[in-house]
């Protein structure tokens, strides 16, 4: 994920659904850990974008 960013990506995610685990990167920041959510916003970088991750862990 890293290499993306680096590569001009503005937002990434990294969805362990073993875990329930998503890792948000962003460029200038230190990557986001969050545990069980239940969806992801696209930000700024997708406006009214959202993700829902209920069906993903279930």
């Amino acid at each position: 994920m890293s290499e993306y960013i680096h590569n001009g990506a503005k937002l990434g995610w990294l969805i362990n659904p073993q875990k329930r685990q998503v890792e948000i990167y962003r460029p200038n920041s230190e990557v986001e850990i969050l545990d069980n959510p239940t969806h992801l916003s696209g930000d700024d970088i997708l406006p009214g974008f959202t993700l829902n991750l209920r069906r993903i862990w279930t």
